[in-house]
């Protein structure tokens, strides 16, 4: 038998006032705001947003004739104006090269005596590296971790904004340097969606229904779980839960490879009677330009629209987007969820 839920706790005015103050106490803070290789035109995008808040100083990322960085972080010269702010660095680890670099800019804001650091990760590439089921294989994701808690302290911890972790236990490998702070892209989906006419969604597994379900049950939109069952010695994709028929589908899910589950997914629902089908990811990672073959007369153009974000910008500026691939941005989340500590 399972235990009763706890009964819902009333809010005190004095709570709602600590809230608004709190709020806009966050609101009233300034930024110097840095960009990590590939997140420049986000940082642009973020300062013309409210400029009043970011001012975005562009730093140079150089290398040395030995392959070194030469890194001249931005808002040193004439004046630090880096001492003493709040600064905001934009990341992007789309490859080991490019991580380290942005580590190495890490310790140095650390050691600048800033007020504060808050550093922006929309999609963090190693967050399905958790584990590992056989001895000797690394956990990258456990390399990270350690790497991000042994930042400096630079007077409070480093708050690390990660957006729709695959796997959620991440933020627990972190420790006292960094405080992970979890984030999603879904409220930047949903008007898209209301706009498009689609009020369905499904999931193409259930750790995708567990992550997700709950923000579009309550928004009004009906759901359908899917899963994989095993035929013989193949896998197939199943409804498991849902009604498909004469709907226009948008299935959601936080990041795409290849994209052979939601491919799977897609015919599914096609299969069980929906009008059309499209599909988001928070994440388009799509390695070897996998992207390529969900474009109109590739071998599985099967979605009427297929949603991105920009939370991976070196992948997503391969992408056309005049095409079938339609790319959320997702600056003024970022700047929204600034301000606020959970989401």
């Amino acid at each position: 038998m399972s235990a009763p839920e706890p009964p819902a706790r009333a809010v005190s005015p004095r709570q709602v006032q600590a809230h608004a103050r709190l709020v806009a106490g966050l609101a009233s803070r300034d930024f110097q705001l840095l960009a990590g290789p590939g997140c420049e035109s986000m940082a642009a995008a973020i300062e013309a947003l409210a400029p009043e808040r970011f001012t975005y100083h562009t730093t140079v990322w150089d290398k040395f004739a030995d392959g070194t960085d030469k890194i001249q972080i931005g808002g040193y010269q004439p004046q630090n104006v880096i001492a003493g702010s709040h600064v905001l660095l934009l990341c992007s680890f789309h490859n080991n090269d490019v991580t380290l670099s942005q580590f190495s800019v890490m310790i140095v804001l650390l050691e600048s005596f800033v007020e504060s650091l808050t550093v922006v990760l929309p999609f963090y590439p190693v967050g399905t590296m958790e584990r590992v089921t056989e001895e000797g294989t690394v956990a990258t994701a456990n390399t990270y971790a350690r790497m991000f808690s042994n930042l400096p302290l630079g007077g409070r911890p480093t708050r690390l904004m990660l957006y729709d972790l695959h796997t959620l236990q991440n933020r627990f490998y972190m420790s006292t340097g960094v405080i992970a702070s979890l984030c999603t892209t879904i409220p930047s989906l949903l008007p898209r969606l209301s706009q498009d006419a689609v009020m369905c969604v499904a999931f193409p597994d259930d750790g995708a229904a567990k992550r997700f379900k709950h923000m579009f049950a309550s928004a009004g939109f009906s759901v359908i779980v899917c899963g994989k069952v095993r035929h013989g010695d193949e896998r197939r994709v199943t409804i498991q839960e849902g009604d498909a028929a004469g709907k226009a589908v948008c299935i959601v899910d936080d990041l795409v490879q290849t994209g052979g589950t939601l491919f799977e997914a897609g015919k599914a629902l096609m299969a069980a009677g929906a009008s059309q089908v499209s599909a988001f990811v928070a994440h388009a990672v799509f390695p070897q330009e996998a992207w390529r073959r969900f474009c109109r007369g590739g071998d599985r153009a099967i979605f009427e629209r297929f949603y991105i974000t920009n939370s991976n910008p070196t992948r997503v500026a391969e992408i056309p987007t005049d095409d079938v691939f339609k790319v959320i941005d997702i600056c003024a989340k970022i700047v929204h969820d600034l301000d606020h500590y959970s989401t």
